[in-house]
């Protein structure tokens, strides 16, 4: 039996979004560049890469993709939100610009640009229990983070402080930092597992 690979599609209106769609691609899967409703509606996952999350929000209603994009979180579709995709997960914003909205599903608050500005930058390294050793070296480039999270969602990771910095819940999962600018690919296996379980 031919088995199609897995289509994962990568939200194209703002953001890294070739870095993404190579990691997926390197990993096996189709990855489809969405803009449309019609591109959302064949693809078995979704990434929200990272950028600026007020212009994703932007575009997105302006492209007609908000609400299809919000159907198909409250349907079950695997999405991975990396900085600004971990903001539109969110089913609440701290310091988001006037009238900001999220396509939500995770039940979370978080803050954007909590680090400061792009010359507060840094990277770190990250103990990832779900994804064994070694440890994630995380890059944070104005970087959200999770301030509160509901019963049902799973802390992935936190910063030595305490911080929260990656989170699961069900299907969705979303990271602050950016693995798919250092090379470092166990969040998109993890991604590509939930997919296909939700595929079979």
């Amino acid at each position: 039996m031919v088995t199609t690979p897995t289509r994962v599609g990568v939200l194209a209106l703002q953001g890294d979004v070739r870095e993404h769609a190579r990691v997926l691609s390197g990993l096996g899967a189709e990855a489809v560049l969405v803009r449309r409703p019609s591109e959302l509606a064949e693809v078995d996952g979704l990434v929200l890469p990272g950028g600026e999350s007020s212009v994703i929000d932007k575009l997105s209603r302006a492209f007609g993709m908000q609400q299809p994009i919000r159907d198909a979180i409250a349907g079950g579709l695997p999405v991975y939100g990396t900085c600004a995709g971990l903001i539109l997960l969110a089913d609440r914003i701290t310091d988001g610009i006037a009238g900001q909205q999220t396509f939500g599903g995770l039940d979370v608050t978080v803050r954007r640009n909590a680090f400061g500005s792009q010359v507060d930058s840094f990277e770190t390294d990250l103990d990832v229990p779900a994804l064994g050793a070694p440890p994630v070296h995380a890059v944070f480039i104005r970087a959200p983070l999770v301030e509160a999270s509901g019963p049902d969602v799973e802390t992935l990771a936190s910063l030595d402080d305490g911080r929260i910095v990656a989170v699961r819940q069900g299907n969705l999962i979303g990271t602050a930092f950016h693995p798919e600018v250092t090379g470092e690919h166990r969040f998109h296996e993890l991604f590509l597992r939930v997919v296909e379980s939700v595929r079979r």
